[in-house]
């Protein structure tokens, strides 16, 4: 009868079985696998630190915002949501995903419509900047921001200036012409509570006037 359990015949010389010789030879080959991904994480988390711990450039930027020339002096890295929000008090322009996903931020520059929180603030000198506020003239909405109580294009209201900011770019642009195009073309800005139907009815309506 064959017994498998191990025995001292299957011990080398130096008292050490097989299955544990196998043991440590795994052992060393995952240290000399990971030791080049431990040092080079280290590498990358001591850089991140040294770029944080890198101090700001200040620089003076010169923005015209709805039609007002607003010079102020800025970290390089600030973005125009930062700037609008933090430094101008414009808050109707809202920071959602802050990723450029959800077209919250949305505004115009020079009529175009771009995510405010995938740009540098620095990159807007030059450029006509208009965000919600700007689009009424004084107690008179713009016709897109009537068209959307019309229709009653929002419920919570977080996502409606982007949403407005980039209808008003969309119509300008002149290229949806279907109510599939305008869904399309309209795909950047998220609406969480689900107003999209009511939301393309107003854009027609500016569209058809």
């Amino acid at each position: 009868m064959t017994d498998y359990s191990p025995d001292e015949s299957n011990k080398s010389k130096l008292g050490t079985t097989r299955r544990g010789f196998l043991s440590q030879l795994g052992v060393a080959g995952a240290s000399l696998t990971l030791a080049p991904l431990l040092v080079r994480a280290a590498g990358d988390s001591q850089k991140g630190e040294d770029i944080a711990a890198a101090p700001a450039e200040i620089t003076s930027v010169s923005l015209t915002i709805n039609g007002k020339t607003q010079v102020l002096n800025l970290d390089s890295r600030v973005t125009l949501l930062d700037a609008l929000r933090e430094k101008l008090g414009l808050t109707g322009t809202k920071k959602g995903c802050d990723h450029g996903q959800c077209g919250a931020c949305t505004v115009l520059a020079d009529g175009r419509r771009i995510n405010s929180c995938l740009t540098l603030a620095g990159m807007c000198e030059g450029a006509e900047i208009v965000t919600i506020e700007g689009l009424a003239k004084g107690e008179q909405l713009h016709p897109m921001q009537e068209a959307f109580l019309k229709h009653d294009g929002f419920q919570c209201g977080y996502c409606t200036p982007g949403q407005i900011c980039s209808a008003v770019g969309l119509v300008k642009e002149g290229h949806a012409k279907t109510d599939a195009e305008i869904k399309e073309l309209m795909s950047g800005n998220i609406c969480r509570c689900g107003a999209y139907q009511n939301i393309v009815a107003a854009i027609k309506e500016v569209q058809n006037a």
